[in-house]
């Protein structure tokens, strides 16, 4: 699966692009559509298909790397790692997740959804993943 076709940003979002980056990377990491072992596109090919700044995918890919989701091999690339045999705390969980959580919140709230809407959008979301 080539990822730079998958991978879209929006500089108008309000988030940073690094954080779009990371956030859709862990995403499809977790979705498994970049299972272990893959590659991520290089810094300069990602730059040039979302025409950003080459340091803005450094600092993503270095952001995943430090929290253990890739690596670097050299002359290779950054390499999608196998999920870590023990678990993640909760506290680092929860804050991995808690930016999607209020970009999620805030465009509920514009689109005036109330909590239970979102809720029920959320969970056969969840039952999808379990699934796979």
């Amino acid at each position: 699966m080539n990822a730079a076709l998958i991978i879209s940003v929006s500089p108008t979002s309000g988030i940073p692009i690094y954080r779009q980056l990371i956030d859709q990377i862990r995403s499809l990491i977790a979705s498994k559509r970049l299972p272990p072992g893959e590659f991520l596109p290089s810094v300069r090919t990602l730059a040039q298909t979302l025409q950003v700044n080459p340091m803005t995918i450094s600092k993503a890919y270095s952001l995943l790397q430090r929290d253990g989701l890739v690596e670097l091999a050299p002359g290779q690339g950054m390499r999608i790692l196998p999920p870590p045999a023990t678990k993640i705390p909760i506290n680092q969980r929860r804050q991995a997740i808690l930016p999607l959580l209020r970009q999620v919140a805030a465009t509920a709230y514009q689109l005036d959804l109330s909590q239970q809407q979102v809720l029920d959008l959320l969970a056969p979301l969840l039952e999808n993943l379990k699934d796979d």
